[in-house]
């Protein structure tokens, strides 16, 4: 009985798990921001690239 109760009051395992899913969170966050970013800058480069041809 002490083992269990010694097991329900440990929350080193539940802080671990609490630290992954907020850089899984963070890292998904960043992953969407880029994508975006990422589309919109390479339209501006094209953008200048085509102007200055002309």
């Amino acid at each position: 009985m002490k083992n269990l109760r010694k097991i329900i009051r440990n929350e080193k395992g539940a802080t671990a798990i609490e630290y992954g899913l907020i850089a899984a969170l963070i890292a998904v966050a960043a992953i969407t921001a880029m994508s975006n970013l990422g589309g919109k800058v390479s339209k501006t480069f094209n953008t200048v690239s085509t102007n200055m041809v002309q």
